[in-house]
């Protein structure tokens, strides 16, 4: 079979551990077989990124801007425990993941991939829940610090006028721990506008929420940009689709989303995105079925699976055991990607392989093959069997063909 011609490359950013393995597996089964695969290659394992002391990060974050599709594998954002195992590691590196939104100044849409056969947790969900994640600044990109007096902290900004403002902090009596985050408001305007031209494109509500009765400078500000956006240019097209947007605190949203069900966008900050995502991903089934793409102003996108670099089948593969990994959220990663690519260029075949990829993906989850992650959540009464990662990916490979 002639394989599929691509024009421009995509940036391909590899990872860490098992995420690693299995992006080499899904791309020698599932890819390199019927597409002339063209990618402009970053080693983003973090060994790598230690030897460049990280520039192979913001390399691959310019070549995003630059090519316009990119896909991403699960990497290691090291903590102390990490610097243990890793004991070449010369520094604490950043998440690339903060690294790589920064550069790019996106807004990350995560997704759950839903089955029939597994119903959410939450019973009354019956559509999915789109978390749209401010992806710049808070504490991502926060300074902070302990001291070990009683003191004073104060909050200082120079402008370039020579213009100086500052506030006090607090006063405490003994040790403490201090934090300082921004954002911008050309960010925040960014991610707005994502958010409304995402929720038009998906023809669904778009919620947002923050904490502006607490935070009231901080999240106010949030909410004054969103509510601007839409009544100055988004206003009339939500009423022409027939749907809406509101801004509710955050806590009340939650309730709200619990009893909701489903089929809604849901704004928010960096942090709360980073949780929520998680709590939906669990809720519907497994953050292994949960797709992520980040959404640049310019149009850029980075697909990317939602989950880490599962460390723990890692050390078990190590030991040349056989693993049941879930790849589905890398696969979907991919075939984002190449349909992406596929659109842009205007291949029309590159598109359908990867609605094809997707659906042979699915298919093979609805005829019960599955990762042993997914056994125990699936309905009572559907016949399902477990496989490892390898075996999910040949059957997966064979609906393909």
């Amino acid at each position: 079979m002639e394989k599929i011609k691509m024009t421009t490359p995509l940036v391909e950013m590899d990872g860490d551990e098992m995420t690693r393995v299995l992006w080499g597996m899904i791309k020698e089964k599932l890819i390199l077989p019927f597409v002339d695969l063209k990618t402009e290659y970053y080693d983003l394992g973090l060994l790598n990124r230690n030897a460049t002391k990280d520039q192979v990060t913001v390399d691959a974050a310019n070549a995003a801007r630059r090519l316009g599709v990119a896909v991403k594998c699960a990497t290691i954002t090291p903590n102390r425990q990490r610097m243990e195992e890793y004991p070449e590691l010369t520094e604490m590196w950043k998440s690339p993941n903060g690294t790589i939104r920064a550069i790019l100044d996106g807004t990350a849409f995560r997704a759950p991939i839903i089955l029939p056969a597994i119903r959410p947790v939450v019973k009354n969900w019956e559509k999915p829940i789109t978390i749209a994640r401010h992806a710049y600044g808070d504490m991502y990109k926060a300074a902070d610090m302990t001291t070990e007096e009683p003191g004073t902290a104060v909050l200082t900004f120079k402008g370039e006028s020579g213009a100086e403002r500052t506030l006090t902090v607090q006063t405490v009596d003994g040790p403490a721990v201090w934090q300082g985050q921004h954002n911008k408001e050309s960010s925040i305007r960014a991610f707005a506008r994502s958010c409304f031209q995402y929720a038009l494109s998906q023809k669904q509500d778009l919620w947002f929420s923050a904490k502006d009765t607490i935070a009231k400078v901080y999240d106010g500000e949030f909410k004054r940009i969103f509510e601007e956006e839409y009544e100055t240019s988004y206003q009339a097209e939500f009423k022409k689709l027939g749907i809406t947007y509101f801004y509710t605190l955050i806590d009340d949203a939650v309730a709200r989303c619990l009893r909701s069900k489903g089929g809604f966008i849901w704004a928010l900050k960096n942090y709360d995105g980073d949780v929520m995502s998680d709590m939906v991903a669990a809720a519907f089934g497994s953050l292994a079925m949960m797709t992520s793409v980040l959404v640049s102003p310019d149009g850029t996108m980075e697909f990317e699976a939602s989950h880490g670099t599962v460390t723990r089948h890692y050390y078990r593969y190590l030991k040349g055991e056989r693993t049941s990994t879930n790849p589905m959220a890398t696969i979907f990663a991919w075939s984002g990607a190449l349909k992406r690519r596929g659109e842009l260029d205007g291949l029309e075949n590159l598109v359908r392989f990867g609605e094809r990829l997707e659906a042979a993906s699915l298919q093979t989850l609805e005829e019960g093959v599955m990762t042993k992650d997914l056994l125990p959540l699936v309905e009572p009464g559907f016949q399902a069997r477990g496989v490892d990662s390898e075996e999910f990916l040949d059957a997966v490979a064979a609906r393909l063909a």
